[in-house]
């Protein structure tokens, strides 16, 4: 891995900074470690559920904690003060902290712009801004954003923040594109989330965890990730009940947490799904034993066109274990099974055709295999985390190598 010549510090800002043995999105944590890594002084800025401010130290990195929860069930009012206090108590630690040579400010909220814009101004402190959803596009596409007013403040502020940047990173081509679109004369760079090959690795099932669960001898698909409204969890019971009806011995396993969870418990009541178990959400190990029982893993979102720009964690936590993938929307992941061999798609509309490939699948589990081997190579070819940071560094350099260009080279890898 390359090393940054001479001291360099930076101070990332990311609200939900989370470690593996946390669980959840640790794609901060894997690139503040990269560049700690490489000879670079990093201090993170992150928020946590306590009443106090708390500082520690994790693996070479000094992360600041700030008293700010949040939480996927908050309303829409309790999220959107989380978002200005972590803003304002933000810029007071910035104050007192020794100055860096730059700040690496991550989204979501779009709200972690305002730290961008006002350092730039009252610090001189240049930032980079990486986007990993497409704020305020999503929510106004889902419908939790109406307010014309406010859509139209929320796309200057977005488009304000991009032109004020040093540069951009993006998670997915389909958000760099957007990023160029909207401000052409910044460098965008697409580093998207990436494989643990570490953590995550092809292993022996876990009998002792499949006996505690009574699953049978049939396919096993797992989900593993966030149960929002937005990630369409409830499509994995629809083809529970479908297996279900059609006297299928297979076994349908979800672990999460989000604000849409009582409804999927709801939903399985209300259909009698006995093939369908909920496990509690974990570290990064506990999703390894988990996926060590699927055949498939479930990747969803709801069938909205910003959506499809997507770079899931759990997506490349799969190909990383070696497995097959069931992916129910258009855009850069169903190229990326569809080009690379990973698995079947359950786009809608076409739900038999992909119901009658399954079936055949359960027959021919060499198949299965294989494309779990094809994940567990694009996993270490394309998308290894060390190839992430590698390019992190290239961005933070004085003259970044990264570009929009970068987008042709994953997309068609």
């Amino acid at each position: 891995m390359a090393e940054i010549a001479g001291a360099m510090k930076i101070t990332y800002i990311h609200q939900y900074f989370r470690t593996p043995e946390q669980g959840g999105a640790v794609r901060s944590y894997h690139l503040a470690k990269g560049l700690v890594e490489a000879g670079v002084e990093v201090e993170m800025i992150t928020a946590h559920a306590e009443k106090e401010y708390d500082q520690r130290w994790i693996d070479g990195i000094k992360v600041h904690y700030l008293p700010v929860a949040y939480d996927q069930k908050f309303g829409f009012f309790r999220r959107i003060w989380s978002f200005f206090r972590f803003v304002k108590l933000s810029k007071n630690l910035l104050r007192k902290l020794s100055r860096p040579d730059l700040l690496y400010i991550t989204s979501t909220p779009l709200t972690t712009g305002w730290i961008g814009l006002w350092a730039k101004r009252k610090l001189a402190l240049p930032f980079i801004f990486e986007v990993r959803d497409l704020w305020p596009e999503a929510p106004i596409q889902v419908g939790a954003i109406k307010n014309p007013l406010l859509i139209r403040y929320l796309r200057r502020l977005e488009k304000k923040i991009y032109d004020q940047s040093l540069s951009l990173v993006a998670l997915s081509p389909g958000i760099a594109a957007h990023l160029k679109r909207l401000s052409p004369n910044r460098s965008v760079a697409l580093i998207p989330n990436f494989s643990d090959l570490q953590q995550f690795f092809p292993k022996e099932k876990n009998q002792s965890l499949a006996d505690s669960l009574g699953l049978t001898s049939g396919l096993t698909i797992t989900y593993t990730g966030a149960l929002g409204e937005v990630n369409a969890v409830e499509e994995l019971l629809d083809l529970a009940q479908i297996a279900q009806n059609r006297a299928k011995n297979w076994n349908f396993l979800i672990m999460g947490e989000g604000s849409h969870k009582t409804f999927l418990h709801q939903k399985v009541q209300s259909l009698g799904l006995s093939n369908t178990h909920f496990l509690p959400f974990g570290s990064k190990d506990e999703v390894n034993e988990v996926l060590s029982l699927a055949d498939f893993v479930w990747i969803s979102f709801a069938h909205f066109p910003v959506l499809k720009t997507n770079s899931p964690n759990k997506f490349f936590d799969a190909l990383a274990a070696g497995k097959a993938i069931l992916v129910n929307h258009k855009g850069w992941v169903h190229e990326l099974v569809k080009t690379h061999g990973l698995g079947i798609s359950f786009l809608p509309g076409k739900w038999e055709k992909a119901f009658a490939q399954l079936e055949e699948l359960e027959s021919q589990r060499e198949q299965i295999q294989k494309m779990g081997n094809q994940a567990r190579k694009l996993a270490e070819t394309q998308f290894a985390k060390e190839i992430a940071v590698g390019r992190l560094i290239e961005v933070i350099k004085p003259n970044p190598k990264s570009t929009i260009a970068d987008v042709v080279d994953i997309r068609t890898a």
